[in-house]
């Protein structure tokens, strides 16, 4: 993260602005793809911004996939029991420079399983809104196993393999504004 454009501070998470997303292979053939609705985010900029931190939440029952039955099966006790996990939490635990991009590492905890996890993550700059809020914009992927945070549901396929993979593919849009 450029010293010079990214000024050291608090910065809360837009999330107007800003996206959790992920999708999952289904049948073996395709992928389905979702969001969660309600998560929350504070990114700490220290002077060295490889010492800088952030500290994420989702609301695991705001999971949308644009369909409601499969959204019910996903929050039960078969796979996200949210009645019991209802939030999901990320703690960086490091940065580092990647080419012209960054690793974030961290340690992601989803049903009180917590695993460390690297994303890679792409800078987007710095800018100034017409309401004179300081805005910054990143964009971050990974992939995780779910069956190693304890969604471990499996649904064989009678001709071989399963209903839903284990390989999660996570990609984040974040705008954060700078508190003053």
């Amino acid at each position: 993260m450029p010293e010079q454009q990214l000024a050291p501070g608090i910065w809360q998470i837009d999330t107007a602005h800003s996206e959790v997303g992920f999708s999952v292979r289904h049948m073996m053939v395709s992928r389905v793809r979702g969001r969660f609705e309600k998560f929350d985010a504070v990114l700490t900029v220290e002077e060295d911004p490889f010492a800088s931190s952030v500290r994420a939440t989702i609301d695991a029952s705001s999971i949308n996939t644009d369909n409601q039955q499969r959204d019910d099966h996903v929050r039960s006790a078969d796979f996200f029991d949210v009645a019991d996990h209802p939030e999901w939490t990320f703690v960086s635990t490091g940065a580092r420079a990647a080419g012209d991009d960054f690793i974030l590492s961290g340690d992601l905890t989803i049903k009180g399983n917590t695993r460390p996890v690297e994303l890679k993550l792409e800078f987007n700059g710095v800018t100034k809104d017409p309401y004179g809020l300081t805005r910054a914009g990143f964009h971050a992927e990974t992939e995780i196993s779910r069956k190693e945070f304890g969604v471990d549901i499996e649904m064989p396929m009678d001709g071989g393999g399963v209903v839903v993979g284990d390989r999660i593919k996570v990609e984040l849009d974040a705008e954060f504004t700078l508190k003053e």
